[in-house]
Parts: C-alpha cells; sequence; structure tokens
C-alpha cells in the first residue's frame, strides 16, 4: 500500500511540477480588456477581428500618411517619426498589429491577408477614402506591398525602410507542436526575446530602455500564440509576384536603408532596386536596422522631401 501511494506521489510531482514551472515562468498573467484600455494612450478602434491600438494626430486637412510597423515592435518604434511628421503638417497614423503591443489577440490564423484587413478596416472605421502615404518598416514592407497590391486605389506612394518580405522558410523547432511550443518558448525562448530587439541597432547602448519597453506587451496572453501563427501561417508565403507587379505602378517609392543593418542586408536594397527600377534609394551611414533612431535627420528628412514633392 505504501509503495502504490510513493508512486501516486512521484508521478503527481512529475505532473504538477512542470505545471507549477511554467506558471511561474510565463509573462503573460494579464488580459487586454477595458480596463486596461481605458489607462492606455492612443485610441482604439473596434475591427473585424477585434480593438486595434492606434494613434492619429496632425492637422485634419493634412495628406494621411501610415507608418506600418515591424515583426512584433509595437507602434511605438514609431515614436520620432510621428512627431517630425505632424509638426510638418501631414496626418499621421500609427497602430498595432493584432497579437502586438495594446491590440487584441483574436486566436485566428496571422496570414498576410489578416494584416491587409485589419490596416483596411482600420482606414474604414476612421473614414479615410482618399489615397495614403504607406511607410512600411522591416516586415512591414511586405505587408505595405500586400495592401497596395490588394488595394491599389488606396495608394498615393510607398517608403519601405529597412523592408522585409515575405518568402518560403522553415519554421523554428516544435512549431507543429503547439503545446510543446508554448511550453518551451515560456521556459526558454521568450525570455530572450526583449533583449533581442537591441541587435537592430548599430549602437545598442545608446538604448538601454528597448528590451523594456518591448517587455510591456509580453504580459498580455496571447502574445506567444500570435508570435507562432504569425510564422506558421506565412511560412509557405513568397511576394515576389506581388513585388514584381508593384514595381509596374506608377506610384512614387522611395527606399532607404541603414547601411549597417544586421537584420536585413543593405546588399538587399540591389534586388529591389531591380524589381522597382522607378524608386529613388538613400543609404544611411552608421545605421543599423532602426535609422529613423540613430540616423533620424537622415532619414526622416529624406521622407519629408519625398512627401513634400509629391502631388
Amino acid at each position: 500500500m505504501r509503495r502504490w501511494i510513493a508512486r501516486a506521489v512521484a508521478i503527481g510531482v512529475l505532473v504538477t511540477a512542470p505545471v507549477a514551472v511554467y506558471s511561474v515562468a510565463d509573462p503573460e498573467k494579464r488580459d487586454l480588456d477595458d480596463s486596461v484600455r481605458r489607462a492606455t494612450p492612443g485610441q482604439f478602434a473596434r475591427l473585424t477581428d477585434g480593438y486595434t491600438h492606434y494613434e492619429i494626430a496632425g492637422p485634419p486637412g493634412g495628406h494621411v500618411v501610415v507608418l506600418v510597423a515591424g515583426f512584433s515592435v509595437p507602434y511605438y518604434i514609431w515614436d520620432p517619426t510621428f512627431k517630425v511628421l505632424t509638426d510638418a503638417g501631414f496626418r499621421v497614423l500609427r497602430y498595432d498589429y493584432y497579437g502586438r503591443g495594446f491590440s487584441d489577440r483574436p486566436d485566428v490564423p496571422y496570414t498576410q491577408a489578416f494584416y491587409v484587413r485589419q490596416l483596411s478596416d482600420l482606414l474604414d472605421s476612421l473614414r479615410i477614402a482618399d489615397p495614403v502615404d504607406l511607410v512600411g518598416l522591416s516586415l512591414g514592407g511586405g505587408v505595405i506591398t500586400s495592401f497596395a497590391d490588394t488595394f491599389p486605389a488606396r495608394v498615393r506612394s510607398l517608403i519601405y525602410m529597412d523592408p522585409s518580405f515575405r518568402t518560403p522558410g522553415s519554421l523554428p523547432p516544435f512549431a507543429g507542436m503547439p503545446v510543446l511550443w508554448n511550453l518551451i518558448a515560456a521556459l526558454v525562448a521568450e525570455r530572450g526575446w526583449a533583449d533581442e530587439q537591441l541587435g537592430d541597432f548599430l549602437h545598442p547602448e545608446r538604448f538601454r530602455d528597448w528590451p523594456d519597453r518591448y517587455r510591456v506587451q509580453m504580459q498580455y496572453r496571447g502574445f506567444r500564440r500570435a508570435r507562432l501563427s504569425e510564422l506558421v501561417s506565412n511560412a509557405n508565403v513568397d511576394q515576389r509576384e506581388e513585388l514584381e507587379r508593384i514595381g509596374q505602378q506608377p506610384w512614387p517609392v522611395l527606399i532607404i536603408w541603414g547601411k549597417q543593418d544586421p537584420s536585413v542586408p543593405f546588399e538587399s536594397s540591389g534586388p529591389l532596386l531591380e524589381t522597382m527600377p522607378r524608386a529613388r534609394l538613400v543609404a544611411i551611414e552608421d545605421s543599423g536596422h532602426l535609422p529613423q533612431w540613430e540616423q533620424p535627420a537622415m532619414a526622416h528628412g529624406a521622407i519629408v522631401e519625398f512627401l513634400r514633392q509629391l502631388k
């Protein structure tokens, strides 16, 4: 009898110990609800797939510029650009993707079409009907490409900043086993995600608060699930045909690229220019993946000049 009791206790420990460790280690302990939204700067729009966190500012009559972020950093990645453009007289919109920042984390496939629908819904909710200027950073370059390919009448110009585009690739280990991936990510991988963001800078020592800003979004349930869905849902997406179609459009195109970009090498600008021969390239010296932070005068000067020349 005692032996069976001992075995039962041992089995209980083996089962409950990992659950207890997971519960303690998991940073996602809060829900994004109305109380969070009321305390959060910015605005919220209830769209098809949930609430989207956004900010819009600048003269009401100014031309609308939409800032589209990268893979996982919320809209604060556009802080300096947002201020410069609104001060320059533009009406500027920035927002958090679903699954990031303070936007909802719906339990759906995070496909490229999903992101396009979010932006289209947001423009509709704000009654922005005239063509807009789209600025896409990193993976945002892929998003604005898909948006422009889907809704060409809603686009006036495209600005790519250190862009990346979807191509078929391999998935992280255990991506096909969501429960196991979730456990490993919570216990091991997720602990490094915030600090990894410093790798986008050529001079990370200048941005010591960057990881802490990133960690804020990680406390809300669904962030990790959305990140996995993003990877799995787009593993086989290839944007090359979209880019070729965009290259045939008459829109003005500006490409800004940090020459020391460690995330998306500057050399990738060559093939993009071949696809978009009318585009203008501005190479930013002494900058990594985020020239709007490391070389703001050069990056923003190029954007403002480009936008003011549009008719």
